[in-house]
């Protein structure tokens, strides 16, 4: 979850070393392959926080109050197990609704027959005393997210469903574009960001300090109405979304670049979203923002993508590092 992404770093680490490239960590957490000392002027990012809740109080039953970090939904995960990261290891809870046999127009299931459900209608019960809770060190600020047991794959046709492919599958991408440079330093620092899902926070932490030309944010293409995209292994790419719109002369690269490796990218002009680049690009921090995407279905829940799209994302992300390097 975001602010808590070592696990997912402490992998990628050992990936990367793999490859025959070093690694750092800065400050913020972000993951950084081969830096520079002088600096990069392409930077390639993929965030390894997930969607995810949040404490915020507890009762005297020992019932939790939990929110959403980041574009989370109840609805979009349901009932079921969770659990709490704590110091002393994760607690398993059940994100609950309540009961549904009952016709007081206070309880939650009466409520949701005219609305949707929201976060003040949910609770994670844990089966422990509020003593319990707080001797194991669970307070505001303790986050909670799907349990271990609901976040296997499954496989649909061509296709492959899970939670948290937002970012999960870019960050194999990622790695994918890595593993190409055959242990030689690549010609754009490759980060691996904390908290993009609460507004890209790893993402400006890191290019504040370094302000490079070109920020490459690779990111889900979700499928939706008002920005239609096929899903399958042709990958997206954001012209426009919530924070800033794509100058049109990268628009012609990606697709001149594209076309060389023989895929036909998909353009969407998104009324909702944001990633690394394009959050970075508001703030002035890079001049070129470019969002690459993978077609994705569900967004924000049981995601759904075509598998073949991985490989096509990381081929085409080093091209256009190298097309830009060459400028």
């Amino acid at each position: 979850p975001p602010g808590q992404e070592d696990f997912v770093r402490e992998r990628l680490q050992s990936q990367v070393s793999e490859f025959g490239l070093t690694s750092a960590t800065d400050a913020k957490g972000n993951l950084l392959v081969a830096p520079r000392p002088e600096g990069h002027q392409i930077v390639v990012t993929a965030h390894m926080d997930e969607i995810a809740m949040i404490v915020r109080g507890l009762d005297d039953y020992g019932h939790l109050a939990v929110g959403a970090l980041g574009g989370l939904e109840p609805w979009k995960i349901g009932e079921g197990p969770v659990q709490l990261l704590t110091p002393g290891g994760p607690i398993d809870g059940v994100l609950s609704f309540g009961s549904i046999h009952t016709d007081d127009p206070a309880s939650t299931v009466r409520q949701a027959e005219s609305g949707a459900l929201d976060w003040p209608q949910v609770r994670v019960l844990t089966g422990l005393a509020p003593e319990e809770l707080e001797e194991a060190g669970v307070r505001p600020g303790t986050r909670v997210v799907v349990h271990p047991n609901r976040r296997g794959l499954t496989f649909l046709g061509d296709l492959v469903a899970g939670y948290f492919l937002d970012d999960r599958a870019d960050l194999v991408a990622w790695l994918l574009a890595l593993e190409s440079f055959q242990g030689s330093p690549p010609p754009a620092l490759f980060a691996a960001t904390v908290s993009e899902e609460v507004g890209g926070e790893g993402a400006l932490y890191l290019l504040h300090k370094i302000q490079p030309d070109v920020c490459i944010a690779l990111e889900l293409g979700p499928v939706v109405e008002d920005a239609p995209v096929e899903l399958s292994a042709q990958p997206t790419v954001w012209a426009d979304d919530s924070y800033s719109t794509m100058s049109a002369s990268d628009g012609d690269l990606v697709q001149k670049v594209a076309q060389q490796l023989g895929l036909s990218v998909q353009f969407q002009a998104l009324s909702r979203g944001g990633s690394d680049a394009s959050c970075a690009q508001s703030h002035g921090l890079c001049a070129r923002a470019i969002t690459l995407g993978l077609p994705m279905a569900n967004s924000h829940g049981y995601e759904v993508i075509h598998p073949g799209a991985l490989d096509n994302l990381a081929r085409l992300t080093v091209a256009l590092v190298e097309a830009i390097a060459a400028e």
